[in-house]
């Protein structure tokens, strides 16, 4: 008797569990778009035309609009499950992502992602060099920025405990005004700007401004980035290097950044772009490890032309006296001379740059 109301009481129950869920309402299921890129290619060149098509699948319910970004800017948005939108000449180099967020009637929403990169569309010169003249250099001197102002020659250095902005003599080398940094900072690149010298450092995402003529410190600032690396200006906008191939232009005045640029070549980004040096519309910077530099087209970031230093550090070897990398670049803004130097190197050039053909 006592099984017999047991299987009731079971039944009873599992029929109640199949008409109480049979009540629930359903889940919504998320749309999801597909995202292709036409043509299909590994990589795009700048200029080129592409046409982002977008197919959204919607299982359950209606879709009330899918939105199109690009780089998180909003492009278009459309209520149909198929759309389009052209983008007829590339012009920003670099990665580039595609965001695609479709939502339902009911509020529900599918996010899908797709990216794509843009290489240049021009192919480098290539540059070597020959030495006009040779200079002294402090062999202490970890540089980390060179610059020429008024016909007087300026340098930072680096290394914590060691850091410091330096006037200097060409001629001999000898130190004539110099500002030290505490010795938590690891000092970075340098450039001069309205009567100010402006630093980076290395790691603190902190940058320091000096009068020209006292170093006498006046400001700071600070950056997002997680490092400082290169300093130049174009006279708007100050140009700071992260060790990407990333460039970000900053508003001297409130110290924020107004846009961002990658620097690439005809086959992918260049990184490790460290010293700059910014002559006649045109950017020169160092790339760190190495012993090559690169002009760049700071409105597009195409790289120009490609430099290579190589024989430098091989004369210089000394096993007693070690030395660093390449890291120095500056051009006179009056006769266009070009002068580079190196982490503790004991010689600064002036070089005279030679087509290679």
């Amino acid at each position: 008797m006592k099984f017999k109301i047991f299987l009731l009481l079971l039944v009873s129950s599992l029929f109640v569990g199949v008409i109480s869920c049979s009540n629930k309402p359903k889940k919504s299921r998320k749309p999801v778009a597909k995202i292709s890129i036409q043509p299909r290619n590994k990589h795009y060149e700048f200029g080129d035309s592409i046409r982002i098509a977008i197919s959204v699948k919607n299982k359950d319910g209606e879709l009330k609009d899918s939105k199109l970004y690009i780089d998180n800017k909003l492009i278009t948005t459309s209520s149909e499950l198929e759309f389009s939108h052209s983008i007829p000449a590339l012009n920003e180099l670099g990665k580039h992502s595609i965001k695609v967020l479709a939502t339902k009637t009911d509020g529900v929403e599918g996010v899908t992602f797709q990216a794509y990169e843009v290489v240049s569309d021009i192919i480098p010169e290539q540059y070597g060099y020959e030495v006009v003249n040779t200079y002294p250099h402090r062999v202490e001197h970890f540089t980390q920025g060179l610059e020429i102002h008024n016909n007087k020659f300026y340098e930072s250095t680096g290394e914590k405990g060691k850091s410091g902005i330096y006037q200097f003599d060409l001629n001999t080398g000898n130190v004539l005004k110099s500002f030290k940094m505490e010795d938590h900072y690891f000092g970075e690149g340098i450039t001069i700007f309205n009567a100010k010298i402006y630093q980076l450092t290395y790691k603190a995402q902190k940058g320091f401004v000096y009068d020209l003529n006292t170093f006498a410190r006046v400001d700071s600032f600070t950056y997002s980035t997680s490092e400082g690396w290169g300093l130049a200006h174009d006279g708007n906008h100050l140009i700071k290097t992260d060790g990407s191939e990333f460039l970000h232009f900053i508003d001297p005045k409130t110290y924020q950044v107004v846009k961002k640029i990658q620097v690439y070549d005809n086959k992918g980004p260049v990184k490790y772009l460290n010293e700059l040096e910014f002559y006649q519309g045109e950017l020169y910077a160092n790339i760190w490890t190495t012993n090559n530099a690169v002009k760049i087209d700071p409105k597009t970031g195409k790289v120009l032309a490609k430099i290579n230093f190589d024989g430098l550090l091989s004369v210089l070897y000394n096993p007693d006296k070690p030395i660093d990398v390449l890291n120095g670049i500056a051009i006179h803004p009056e006769n266009g001379k070009m002068y580079i130097t190196g982490k503790l190197w004991p010689h600064l050039y002036e070089v005279k740059l030679i087509k290679k053909e």
